[in-house]
């Protein structure tokens, strides 16, 4: 009996002194995985600068060439069918 409490109490101070967590049940505890360091940051880092978030202009040029694109594709009658009348719906009615 006094050899356990002295036991659990060297067990405390240990995790104390060294900043372990102290789990004398043994189960399961997410302290493993919240003990890591965050990366968000440095991922965020890793990746340049998006400079089409920001300028309004690089955007509306992407989406005039975007139009522009589907426009002709149409002209051709390679554009997107119109709903409802898609390879799914031509199979279905089959």
């Amino acid at each position: 009996m006094l050899a356990s409490a002295v036991v659990a109490g060297v067990t405390e101070a240990r995790a104390r002194i060294f900043g372990h967590v102290l789990n004398p049940t043994g189960h399961r505890s997410p302290h493993k995985i919240l003990r890591k360091k965050l990366i968000g940051q440095k991922v965020a880092a890793w990746y340049p600068y998006d400079i089409k978030n920001d300028d309004p202009l690089v955007m509306a040029r992407e989406e005039e060439e975007r139009l522009s694109k589907l426009e002709m594709l149409k002209r051709r009658g390679k554009g997107p069918p119109k709903k409802g009348q898609g390879r799914r719906a031509v199979k279905r009615s089959k």
